[in-house]
């Protein structure tokens, strides 16, 4: 007779869900699968219709419609008038661009981003993260988009990954008040899930804004997502990684780009550390060599 597996272990089971992402529940009692499985095929009822203010110019915003979960936000803004996501679509992306265009300075910039209700993972988050460093560095770090930690701080890389990075800066003579820190993507996606290639679009203008009033001398871009936006290529970061790029600003100007692995990369493979650390040894003497 074949004996019987142990039962498995909770604690290895939450283990498991950490390490796949799951680190909050989006409801407070769990949803019966089976349930939603037996009344699949039940019509849906009908989303109640409303114009999106924002985007009524195009046909897809003129038939509009909103989203219950994003439309009960608790919090009103001053005007009275509820929340409501918008539909991220082309239209959202020129509004961002204009936005981003109009800020003249990165404190306009982080105005504009704060009253700008174009993307819909604003609805989810509940920080708008901007940046972390010293806006006039010679040195700008990319990387994708807030996580937990970042979320609940309003400050790009303070978890884990944050604390690996602080030691890779250190290792060659940098912290966080000799540069500037930001991300793509300014709030966090729902679960930590990858931001849609919309919601990307959507934030783009921002980010690229962002570096623009910056303007640092050398960037790093950290990871696929960020390296491949910003230096417009479909390369993956492995192969990209360790050689120089060039970002090019709205105006014109040249940054010197180095790709390399996320911090966030790095802790789940380790022993690709030592590429980073090839990588972060090129942006010291280049930063050197532009002095």
């Amino acid at each position: 007779m074949q004996a019987k597996e142990p039962p498995p272990d909770l604690g290895d089971l939450l283990r498991f869900y950490a390490d796949a992402g799951v680190d909050e529940a989006l409801d407070e009692i769990a949803p019966n699968r089976f349930q939603a499985n037996a009344t699949k095929n039940v019509p849906a009822p009908a989303v109640e219709r409303i114009a999106s203010p924002a985007a009524d110019s195009t046909p897809r915003a003129e038939e509009g419609f909103r989203d219950e979960r994003y439309a009960a936000a608790p919090d009103a803004p001053a005007s009275g008038r509820p929340q409501v996501a918008a539909v991220p679509d082309g239209a959202q992306a020129a509004l961002a661009r204009e936005a981003a265009n109009r800020a003249g300075s990165l404190a306009e910039l982080k105005e504009a981003m704060a009253a700008f209700d174009g993307c819909n993972l604003k609805f989810t988050a509940k920080n708008l993260v901007f940046a972390d460093g010293n806006p006039e560095a010679d040195l700008m770090l990319v990387g994708e988009a807030p996580g937990r930690d970042e979320d609940l701080e309003g400050l790009p890389f303070v978890g884990r990954s944050g604390q690996l990075l602080d030691r890779m800066l250190a290792a060659i003579g940098y912290d966080r008040s000799s540069v500037y820190i930001a991300n793509v993507i300014p709030w966090r996606p729902p679960g930590n899930r990858d931001p849609s290639p919309m919601e990307t679009e959507i934030c783009r203008p921002f980010i690229e804004r962002q570096i623009e009033l910056a303007n640092p001398k050398v960037m790093i871009t950290l990871g696929n997502p960020s390296s491949k936006l910003l230096l417009k290529t479909q390369t993956g970061i492995m192969r990209l990684r360790g050689n120089w790029g060039t970002y090019r600003t709205q105006s014109g100007a040249e940054i010197a780009t180095m790709p390399t692995f996320h911090p966030a990369y790095l802790l789940r493979n380790p022993a690709h550390k030592k590429l980073a650390w090839r990588d972060f040894l090129e942006v010291k003497a280049k930063l050197k060599g532009l002095a």
